[in-house]
């Protein structure tokens, strides 16, 4: 059975998240959002090499992959393979300055 380690600021990142969209669109839409986003962590940790590879200025994160999250297309998952699954490191809206997350 693959695995996915949360990192805790990626824990902090989908509760922020589902705060933000029960109170901008409902509950249900919450909900939706965290079962689309675990649906697709699990896909992630069957598949970690799925994810585009990104490149950010700092070597240390040179392995760091992205993916979407289904049917919330503008909230994106960053990740590392690792054995037997991934590492989830990040869940960010696309409007955030992503490079800055991951500068140091």
């Amino acid at each position: 059975m693959p695995r996915i380690i949360r990192r805790p600021a990626a824990k902090r990142d989908l509760v922020e998240h589902f705060v933000f969209i029960g109170e901008t669109s409902g509950v249900e839409a919450a909900h939706r959002f965290l079962e689309s986003a675990n649906a697709t962590l699990e896909e992630l940790s069957r598949m970690p090499e799925m994810g585009a590879l990104r490149r950010f200025p700092n070597p240390k994160f040179a392995d760091v992959r992205m993916w979407r999250v289904k049917d919330f297309e503008k909230h994106l998952i960053f990740y590392r393979p690792v054995k037997d699954g991934i590492l989830l490191l990040r869940v960010v809206h696309a409007s955030r300055d992503i490079e800055s997350l991951f500068r140091s």
